[in-house]
């Protein structure tokens, strides 16, 4: 199969689904539901987002059984770094410290995560 090339947008629901595999080697997608919390969607709707996330290239599946067990093919934190430039970009103007600001004002990050990340920094400039 062909494989579209991996643009970080995603619905939430197919966000959700990326988590969890990303966090397991593998699913089906009775799996999948068994780690929603209550309400659970219908085994549909999961297995017709599984199958979107699949046609947009992040999923990829084997048959096991006669039964389609899906991982995650994009890898998260490539995923996640071109989420986040995204995001800085749209939200903050293109300004990462806009967007630690943002984090600090509604107390998402702590002094000591700063103080971390401007070790990190030093230490690369090293």
């Amino acid at each position: 199969m062909k494989r579209k090339s991996q643009s970080p947008r995603l619905t939430d629901k197919e966000t959700e689904i990326m988590a969890m595999l990303w966090d397991c080697d593998g699913l089906f997608v009775r799996e999948m539901l068994e780690k929603y919390d209550d309400p659970k969607p219908h085994f549909n709707t999961v297995s017709t987002t599984v199958r979107i996330l699949e046609d947009k290239g992040f999923v990829g599946h084997e048959v096991v059984n006669g039964s389609y067990r899906y991982y995650a093919i994009a890898d998260q934190s490539e995923f996640a770094n071109k989420t986040l430039s995204k995001t800085i970009k749209n939200f903050f103007r293109g300004s990462a410290s806009a967007a630690v600001s943002a984090l600090v004002e509604d107390e998402k990050i702590t002094v000591e995560e700063l103080k971390e990340i401007i070790d990190m920094i030093e230490n690369n400039k090293r």
